[in-house]
């Protein structure tokens, strides 16, 4: 069996290559390499990355001052400031954060992520999002599942693909909160420059790993059933941006990427 805390470095994984997309040094050369090949392709790459992480501290921030104080973040990745519990807990300290990933060098950093307030609760589990009922069964050792909570899928379900289930374990994870929850996710497309999407595909592919780009309509599908928050499925830098600071305007194009929240009823 492999040693969860094992680190491979000799293929690139999607949650250092971001920390390297973000200026970030919890990385190696093969997830610089990669990195560098698809800013190549598209110099939107880098700002997608901190678009994706822009919205989440609007769309953590939006949730808070709704009344939501419980977050099972999934697809974590290396922690940069602030972070989602940070966030939460500067508005309401009260609020528990269960944050998840699969990377081990995430699980690294995990003294970071706990760093909670007094009042509130952080924790860190290692799983894949592929293992929906380990990661539930684990959460609710923290988190109250009689209670609303809101799901963050931050930049991760571009790497499931439709035959991973990737509808089905969204749905999966959702079904299992109670009604007032939420689903909040981004999710890069390659509407706007689709050859360029389709290169980036075969890279990641040739990697071995899946780089699944959706449509609107894809990504709207993962809201189904529930009731979409203004503006509803986004560019990923239009949702709420009164909520954070301006996204730059670099002049190449819209950010390739949406984000929504929804609520279940």
């Amino acid at each position: 069996m492999t040693d969860p805390s094992y680190i491979d470095t000799s293929k690139p994984h999607p949650a250092r290559m971001y920390d390297w997309f973000l200026g970030g040094k919890d990385n190696y050369p093969v997830d610089e390499e990669m990195g560098r090949q698809l800013v190549a392709m598209d110099g939107r790459v880098l700002t997608m990355a901190r678009a994706n992480r822009a919205f989440m501290q609007r769309a953590t921030r939006w949730l808070t001052t709704q009344g939501v104080r419980q977050f099972l973040d999934i697809g974590t990745g290396i922690p940069t400031e602030p972070n989602l519990h940070q966030i939460a807990q500067s508005i309401a300290p009260e609020t528990r954060v269960v944050y998840c990933d699969n990377d081990p060098i995430v699980l690294a950093h995990a003294e970071a992520l706990l760093r909670s307030t007094p009042q509130g609760v952080t924790e860190y589990i290692q799983a894949d999002f592929r293992e929906p009922e380990k990661i539930l069964q684990e959460a609710a050792r923290v988190l109250d599942f009689g209670r609303p909570i809101a799901l963050s899928l931050v930049a991760l379900l571009h790497f499931i693909a439709d035959e991973e289930g990737a509808y089905e374990l969204v749905d999966r994870l959702m079904s299992a909160l109670p009604p007032g929850s939420h689903l909040m996710l981004s999710h890069g497309t390659g509407e706007f420059t689709p050859d360029t999407a389709r290169q980036a595909g075969e890279l990641y592919k040739a990697r071995g790993m899946t780089l699944a780009l959706r449509t609107r309509a894809e990504v709207a599908r993962f809201f189904e059933g529930y009731e979409m928050v203004d503006p509803g499925v986004a560019v990923i830098d239009r949702w709420k941006p009164e909520l954070g600071e301006a996204a730059p305007d670099t002049g190449e194009g819209p950010t390739p990427g949406y984000a929504a929240v929804g609520r279940k009823a």
